[in-house]
């Protein structure tokens, strides 16, 4: 594909699972270890509004689809580390994958009290970079709620842009909520790399440190 960068190995596929370290986080496989740091993800009523989240999360069920995370095929599940304390503060996932069409959503998810220190940021460019420099994908898409702003900026600063919008896509407590879709492809990526403010005058220094293990 001529939209991929030249010289790129040949992937690794979602069977291998990558640590990817930037300078505020590492991306590395979740496993039911990280189940009780992740539990206020699924207990928290705000995350669970922001996210559309209906279901109810019993912690047996939770520990088994953790322990198999590392045996799947088609989806990449990272826990989120803060490199400065060392705490698991989230999750960045890419499922949905369609290998005939080289593309796959994408979605991630905080520990209350993670947003706004800069760690989603890096962490949607992390694996996002890592879908298309080493997966090599076309297209990485996702949804986001009308009433998610600070979403939707964090994933407007890594390079996504609106295609449109699934009206009344979300019952929530009595409300129907549009959900835009937003997606970032292949060249649009190499072109900024996650950085579309400072695509005029890249700067290097600023890019991430990634490392596949």
């Amino acid at each position: 594909m001529n939209d991929h960068a030249t010289g790129v190995p040949a992937a690794p596929g979602f069977a291998f699972k990558p640590t990817l370290t930037g300078e505020l986080t590492v991306l590395r496989p979740v496993t039911v270890d990280d189940v009780p740091a992740l539990l206020p993800m699924f207990r928290d009523a705000e995350t669970a509004r922001l996210t559309g989240d209906h279901a109810t999360h019993d912690d047996a069920a939770l520990r088994t689809w953790y322990a198999t995370r590392g045996d799947q095929d088609d989806r990449l599940d990272l826990a989120i580390v803060e490199r400065a304390t060392g705490n698991v503060v989230g999750e960045a996932v890419l499922l949905d994958w369609d290998p005939g069409n080289e593309s796959c959503a994408f979605r991630i998810c905080s520990v209350p009290g993670a947003p706004g220190r800069g760690l989603g940021t890096e962490a949607v460019r992390l694996l996002v970079g890592y879908g298309f420099e080493t997966l090599g994908l076309h297209r990485i898409w996702l949804e986001v709620y009308a009433f998610n702003p600070r979403a939707r900026r964090v994933y407007e600063k890594a390079g996504f842009v609106p295609e449109g919008v699934l009206r009344g896509a979300l019952l929530w407590e009595g409300e129907r909520v549009d959900a835009e879709v937003m997606s970032i492809l292949a060249p649009e990526w190499f072109r900024h790399r996650g950085r579309p403010e400072s695509a005029a005058a890249p700067d290097a220094s600023q890019a991430p440190v990634v490392r596949a293990e």
